[in-house]
């Protein structure tokens, strides 16, 4: 007895996965199926249901973008990010801010365009200034754009990433820039500075933005943030030797995405984020040289949104 229920289930599976085959592979209509195998179209809804619920049928998206939503979704479940979102890259790039700009961009345009009031702080960098420049124009008065760090060098001379007022600028809104010093010559500079009304109106319109934006740099004789001059020989040396692997916000972090207390962090002016903070911020980043600071970045949870590219998503993922 038990064999011939065997046998009935059996049958009735090769009749599910032929229902199913003809269904979604050939492509044919429910009733020319059951013309086909001589069955009531109510039979042939009921066996291409047991079919799907028997996992006879694998659904395989054809489009190029499959394998960088299959990305965005490792990533956001390995670091339990709020949103996740990978784009297209040339096979064997090592970067492409460009892709990632366009893609950040495009979130950003979606959150941009509401009509109550929007409150954005950004940082500074390559992606922030590329993201920034694919930014639809629009005119949103009512909106607040905030620096999240200072665009000086300790010499006075501005950098050529001043990304808060191209932003204010491109979709006419509130800006409010930090002009001061990344880095000050002493800590007591800093603390005037802070104590400053300006720079506490700053901290204040940061802790209630509705979105913080920022980049990532990589800490080597490369780095963006000594080259364009915040920081010097000495200083990144040491924040080498302490065992750097990545720079948020000017502030260099470890292998974990703690800040490296040391060297001229407590001359940084900053307006840092707390680790795994509430409040939706996006680290939009792309470059082979940059993997372990992004890797540093999302495990420390200074950013619980990410937007990159795919060859950069595989090399984060690889990474242990």
């Amino acid at each position: 007895m038990a064999i011939t229920e065997r046998s009935e289930a059996d049958r009735r599976l090769d009749q599910a996965a032929r229902a199913a085959w003809l269904y979604y592979v050939k492509g044919k209509r429910q009733d020319d199926i059951a013309g086909d195998l001589g069955i009531s179209r109510q039979i042939v809804q009921r066996l291409i249901a047991l079919a799907l619920s028997e996992n006879l049928i694998s659904f395989q998206v054809r489009h190029p973008l499959a394998e960088c939503i299959a990305l965005a979704d490792q990533l956001k479940e390995r670091f339990k990010l709020q949103f996740c979102e990978v784009s297209l890259s040339e096979a064997g790039s090592t970067e492409d801010i460009p892709s990632a700009a366009t893609v950040a961009a495009l979130y950003l345009d979606n959150l941009l365009a509401q009509k109550s009031p929007f409150t954005i702080a950004v940082g500074n960098g390559t992606a922030m200034r590329e993201t920034v420049m694919r930014v639809a124009s629009m005119d949103r008065p009512q909106h607040r754009c905030v620096s999240l760090m200072g665009n000086l060098t300790p010499t006075g001379r501005a950098s050529r990433h001043d990304v808060v007022t191209k932003l204010a600028e491109r979709i006419g809104a509130q800006s409010y820039p930090l002009p001061m010093p990344l880095v000050t010559a002493t800590t007591s500079d800093r603390e005037i500075l802070q104590a400053q009304l300006g720079y506490k109106t700053l901290r204040t319109l940061v802790n209630e933005a509705n979105l913080l934006v920022m980049g990532s740099g990589n800490v080597d004789w490369k780095a963006g943030v000594h080259l364009d001059g915040f920081i010097s020989d000495r200083e990144l040396a040491e924040a080498m030797d302490a065992g750097a692997v990545g720079e948020i916000l000017g502030g260099v972090i470890d292998k974990d995405g703690r800040f490296i207390e040391s060297g001229y962090f407590n001359r940084l002016t900053s307006l840092l984020r707390e680790p795994d903070s509430k409040q939706t911020t996006l680290l939009v980043s792309s470059g082979e040289i940059r993997v372990r600071a992004i890797h540093a970045a999302l495990t420390g949870k200074l950013a619980n949104a990410f937007i990159t590219d795919e060859n950069t998503a595989r090399a984060v993922l690889q990474m242990r």
